[in-house]
């Protein structure tokens, strides 16, 4: 079944990547976007299997896209390969030390502690000149591995880059998911008592997946950086990270697959209610999120899972 999951989803990315010189060019923007903060939701939806929900994961997608402004503005460091592991790996060293406090509370307090965490990053953004003050600073484009791509080649050459990352990530992490330390999430979630007793550290095992996603959302930050080519202190705002957990929420922790899907349908949702209601366009995100919740719980993840089930009591 995973094997089938696996083909699938690399036909689907591939038809993707195949069909982008030929739409709209809005379109593509906008599912570059979606599929870079899909990074992000998928470090979400492996804390959330764990039944906790930060709401201060903008930390790590602001370490990853400062890291790339920095290095940018700094150094004579281009290519986009480099910065985005550097983006990575200056999240993954903030979510590991982080992660010393924070694995070890749970529910709300995990959920406030994050949020500060991201909140202190944020003052320090606005008040340190050097780190561009309120204003952030412009992101300078990156190269290919030599190759500078300008207007629309370079906008189709991100969409395949942050297309291509997506599909290693999600396979990645679908991969963990059916590893040892990925399969003990709902039973650390249920009874963290009985996993201790089986000799596993709750603890470590969450600083772990805290680790994980703080990696994931600095690429999606990295990402994000290059792709928008501009950084500002409210990549660290609550809002942000509110943003994420909105998104998470419409996708569900049941499926890989189902973050990019919810990344993109909010996305969409997004752009046609600024569209129809400049004003008020969160009216509408409000009401898509009170309806997902009044009648998909567990996100569009779990349309994926009813379809599957369907088709194997007819076969």
């Amino acid at each position: 079944m995973q094997s089938r999951g696996t083909i699938i989803g690399t036909i689907v990315f591939l038809a993707i990547a195949a069909i982008a010189p030929f739409v709209p060019p809005w379109l593509v923007s906008l599912a570059t976007v979606a599929f870079t903060n899909a990074m992000v939701v998928l470090g979400l939806i492996i804390l959330w299997r764990t039944g906790l929900v930060p709401f201060g994961q903008a930390l790590f997608y602001a370490v990853g896209a400062y890291a790339v402004a920095l290095l940018g503005k700094y150094t004579p460091v281009r290519d986009v390969f480099v910065v985005i592991f550097v983006g990575a790996f200056a999240a993954g060293i903030v979510a590991y030390l982080v992660g010393f406090l924070l694995a070890r509370y749970r529910e709300i307090f995990f959920a406030m502690l994050s949020l500060a965490m991201s909140m202190i990053l944020y003052g320090v953004l606005v008040k340190t000149e050097s780190l561009g003050s309120t204003d952030g600073f412009h992101v300078e484009a990156g190269s290919f591995l030599g190759w500078r791509p300008e207007g629309p080649a370079r906008n189709l050459a991100l969409f395949w880059l942050v297309l291509a990352i997506s599909a290693v990530a999600g396979l990645l992490v679908s991969r963990y998911f059916r590893s040892v330390a990925g399969s003990l999430a709902l039973p650390a979630r249920d009874n963290e008592i009985r996993v201790e007793f089986l000799g596993i550290s709750v603890d470590k095992l969450i600083h772990l997946k805290l680790v994980i996603s703080g990696v994931l959302a600095g690429i999606g930050g990295a990402l994000g950086a290059l792709v928008i080519q501009h950084v500002d202190p409210q990549m660290a705002y609550w809002t942000t990270s509110g943003g994420f957990v909105f998104v998470t929420i419409l996708a569900g922790a049941g499926s890989v697959a189902a973050a990019f899907v919810g990344s993109l349908v909010f996305e969409l949702v997004r752009t046609i209610a600024v569209d129809v209601l400049p004003g008020a366009w969160q009216l509408i995100l409000g009401a898509v999120l009170l309806l997902t919740i009044l009648f998909l719980p567990e996100g569009l993840g779990s349309l994926v899972g009813k379809l599957r089930r369907k088709t194997e009591r007819v076969q």
